[in-house]
């Protein structure tokens, strides 16, 4: 028998309770919107209907989480696109498993 609790545990990191909310208006904001905003409460939703099921908030911070690191991070995605780096040449982890075999 295992000790260890059948549950997800709970991420260190707790969003402040208007986080969702204050991510939902950055991402409406974002011109990114029409793709950003459907996807988000989307995932938002699963997490929230997972939550009900297992009465546990880790899902929801996750996704919060998620969402703000995408939102943090686009400008500097957006830079390296615009840069035309080349990245030809890195190996993508499936085609480095698929010569392993």
């Amino acid at each position: 028998m295992s000790a260890q609790p059948e549950y997800p545990p709970v991420p260190s990191y707790a969003p402040a309770p208007g986080a969702p909310a204050e991510l939902l208006a950055q991402l409406r904001a974002d011109r990114r919107a029409a793709q950003w905003v459907p996807a988000f409460e989307q995932e938002w939703a699963a997490a929230l209907e997972e939550s009900r099921r297992t009465f546990s908030l880790a899902g929801l911070y996750e996704v919060v989480q998620l969402w703000q690191a995408r939102l943090v991070s686009a400008p500097a995605v957006d830079s390296f696109v615009a840069s035309g780096y080349d990245d030809t040449g890195f190996v993508e982890m499936a085609e480095l498993r698929s010569r392993r075999r």
